[in-house]
């Protein structure tokens, strides 16, 4: 369902069943909620200043060589949002991919 990369493919897939409008039963299968880890078992790799205008894709390609993997940056800061880390002078944290 999802790629190994992706934040959601650890996570349980979970099922419901319903009826639908023809009365037949259907089976929903939908992910569980995903936290954001505890950040005090990441090893921080780097800590990156954002310039003005820069965007969390970049800073991701840039450290850990893939754009889609934002996502650990989020986690490592812990904050749901991108946006949240590109501020021109924040300083976000780089963390190692956990296992």
């Amino acid at each position: 369902m999802f790629d190994p990369t992706s934040r959601y493919f650890a996570i349980e897939t979970a099922t419901q069943s319903v009826t639908d409008e023809t009365g037949q039963p259907r089976l929903i299968a939908y992910k569980r909620r995903r936290f954001i880890p505890p950040a005090a078992g990441q090893t921080t790799l780097v800590e990156h200043t954002v310039a003005q205008g820069e965007r969390l894709d970049q800073v991701t390609a840039r450290y850990l060589g893939d754009p889609t993997q934002f996502w650990r940056v989020c986690d490592a800061n812990i904050v749901l949002q991108p946006i949240e880390l590109e501020t021109g002078g924040r300083v976000v944290k780089i963390a190692l991919p956990q296992l």
